[in-house]
């Protein structure tokens, strides 16, 4: 055999000894992480079935299809300052939101919103939202909404800036899988805090709310959220989803034309 023969033999050999060691790695991945699936299935099960060993006559509260239980409320104080609107404006993005029920994925119109846009993504980038919960859901007509936003939980939280509204719907209708801001009776006071539309609604507010973009993946979530229903209103008058629901993580990204 010739030098040339066994120099190619041997990065044959070579070459297919790496292939073979991505593929026996890919596999051992995937079998760890349906491994690590299982055990949190099972452990769910164990933990219902002793629950409801342990008390019989106390009614156990499923979770939703898909949630994990919430991190606890953030204490430390958080706040913004407001970006400036031509940093998104023009563009659209696109804003993927992790959840303790699953990923809500979103699309942002800097066109017709550029400053809630603009504010959006800084506060995304800064982390603002990790660990926030959902505060409010409304399930009676004329509102369908989840409203999220405020890390503090309260419903009375903010950024430490406002600015006015954006994008307001004419007819006071927004439809299913609008994204919108919520706000006080001043229409400068948009912040921090949105809601998502989960079923067509109607705001008879004369001067509206801003709709900065529409759900694109995760509606069902939230509705799926809506069907377990609401709490009684607490001592800031918000009614929380009886399934609890927090934001875990925002990241944005520009959309490409």
């Amino acid at each position: 055999m010739s030098p040339h023969a066994r120099d190619r033999r041997r990065d044959e050999k070579r070459q297919s000894a790496l292939a073979q060691h991505k593929t026996d790695s890919r596999r051992n991945r995937q079998v760890l992480a349906i491994a690590l699936i299982l055990v949190l299935v099972v452990g769910g099960i164990v933990g219902l079935s002793y629950a409801l060993k342990k008390d019989s006559t106390t009614p156990v509260t499923a979770l939703v299809a898909g949630c994990v239980s919430q991190p606890a409320v953030p204490t430390d104080k958080r706040s913004g300052t407001l970006p400036d609107k031509k940093t998104a404006a023009g563009k659209t993005f696109i804003a993927t939101v992790a959840t303790n029920c699953g990923v809500i994925t979103m699309e942002l119109n800097g066109t017709k919103a550029p400053q809630t846009v603009a504010s959006f993504l800084g506060l995304a980038k800064s982390g603002y939202w990790a660990d926030s919960p959902c505060h409010r859901l409304t399930t009676g007509a004329p509102l369908f909404v989840l409203q999220c936003g405020d890390p503090t939980g309260s419903g009375n939280g903010t950024p430490g800036y406002g600015f006015g509204v954006e994008n307001a719907p004419p007819n006071f209708i927004y439809p299913a899988g609008t994204l919108a801001m919520a706000r006080t009776q001043d229409p400068n006071s948009n912040g921090g805090q949105f809601f998502i539309v989960y079923k067509q609604s109607t705001i008879s507010d004369p001067t509206g709310y801003s709709i900065f973009g529409k759900i694109t993946s995760g509606l069902d979530i939230v509705n799926k959220i809506a069907a377990a229903g609401a709490t009684q209103p607490d001592v800031n008058q918000n009614t929380a989803p009886l399934q609890p629901i927090s934001i875990l993580a925002v990241n944005v990204t520009q959309k490409k034309a």
